[in-house]
């Protein structure tokens, strides 16, 4: 093999490699991601099991069965993305055997030349009479030399070839696993979309009930959305006075809606600002049924909901805890509506609300993961649902981004 081959060699092994890992890498993720989900579905399936015998409104099967499509329609395209994903390492694979297999051939082929030269050597003459013939020492030591840099290299190419078969039968077995794999996720997923449609089909029927009396079912939307209103405008009324109460207590009058911080309180909130996307979840078990920011109904699309944070179904009576450590700022009593806890972290904190039982009370300096109280669970739906909010000062974030991915 020549210098130039040998090293177009090199560099295509060690760019088959990177690449490979790189892909190896990626269906580890979609893996992670897909089990994510199919976790999701088992909660959703576990909390709906609670909840069967209660009285279920139109309006709620309607986001039920909205929210299983969601989660179906993600586990297709994330299993159709791993099968992809599959079809690329397979097809690298087959490449790289493909390779193995000519490197293989040439490296047999260069052995047995090599054989054959040193038998006749052999029978030529012997390496005694070889080294005794030389000139001088000279030249007997580099016939010496050159006797054992021809052994060594019968020795490597006898250990190259025995490498290459190794990883040669080492990357068809990962080539029958790979495709089995395959045939796995597509046989799920024909079942999945299977599924799907009979949620879709499920989804119609209440659609066509829900338009024999829209008019009904939208005033009943609207009816909510304004009392979630109500909710949230208390809520920021509260956060606002709480800021403007621990400036005045720090001797400091602002309107600008943010916390004067102390050394200490600044060095809380930069250690609660590295935890993004890092913060425990405030239930043991729990699902995301409504998401942060602008939503619009699925009933009538002219009816908006802006979402402050983020509802979480969980279990019932389910302990809720501290995401992060702070103080508890204050126990929101809000009119019409369950309890909620404001805990501050420097200058951010987190809202916990739509609680039964509270176990904390304001001043209260706690942990992470303290538990601060439990869910309420509705007794005519079965719902447990925790309405969950981080601020920054006055500002809404969203939760998602800042809880850790389950």
């Amino acid at each position: 093999m020549k210098i130039k081959d040998i090293f177009k060699l090199v560099i295509f092994t060690l760019l088959s490699v990177s690449f490979v890992t790189a892909q190896s890498e990626k269906q580890k993720a979609l893996e992670a991601e897909r089990q994510r989900i199919l976790k999701e579905i088992n909660q959703l399936n576990s909390l709906n099991r609670q909840v069967k015998k209660k009285e279920t409104s139109v309006l709620k099967q309607v986001e039920d069965v909205n929210y299983k499509i969601t989660i179906r329609q993600n586990l297709i395209k994330v299993t159709n993305d791993q099968a992809n994903q599959l079809t690329r390492e397979i097809n690298t694979n087959q490449k790289e055997i493909t390779t193995l297999r000519d490197q293989l051939k040439e490296l047999k082929e260069d052995y047995a030349r090599m054989i054959v030269k040193s038998y006749k050597s052999k029978s030529e003459q012997s390496k005694v009479m070889f080294l005794l013939s030389s000139d001088n020492f000279k030249q007997a030591y580099k016939r010496l030399q050159y006797i054992n840099q021809y052994k060594g290299y019968q020795k490597k190419q006898a250990e190259d070839i025995k490498a290459k078969t190794l990883k040669l039968q080492d990357l068809n077995l990962e080539l029958s696993k790979q495709k089995e794999d395959k045939n796995k996720l597509i046989a799920e997923n024909r079942k999945v979309k299977k599924e799907l449609e009979a949620e879709k089909k499920a989804q119609d029927e209440l659609m066509a009930l829900i338009r024999k009396d829209l008019k009904k079912y939208t005033a009943e939307i609207r009816q909510k959305r304004q009392e979630a209103d109500r909710i949230d405008k208390e809520i920021n009324r509260l956060i606002r006075e709480a800021i403007a109460t621990s400036n005045k207590k720090a001797g400091k009058k602002t309107s600008t809606g943010k916390f004067v911080l102390t050394p200490a309180g600044k060095a809380l909130s930069v250690n609660f600002g590295a935890n993004k996307g890092k913060l425990g979840w405030p239930v043991d078990r729990g699902i995301v049924k409504l998401k942060f920011g602008l939503q619009r109904s699925l009933i009538d699309r002219t009816v908006t909901e802006n979402s402050f944070g983020i509802r979480i179904a969980t279990e019932n009576n389910a302990k809720v805890k501290a995401v992060f450590k702070g103080e508890v700022s204050r126990v929101m009593l809000i009119k019409n509506s369950n309890p909620a806890v404001l805990v501050r972290h420097g200058d951010y904190l987190t809202i916990y609300r739509n609680l039964s039982k509270i176990y904390v009370k304001a001043g209260d300096k706690i942990e992470t993961g303290r538990e601060i109280g439990e869910v309420f669970t509705n007794r005519t739906t079965g719902e447990s649902l925790l309405y969950f909010r981080i601020n920054k000062n006055d500002k809404n974030l969203d939760p998602e981004k800042w809880l850790t991915k389950r």
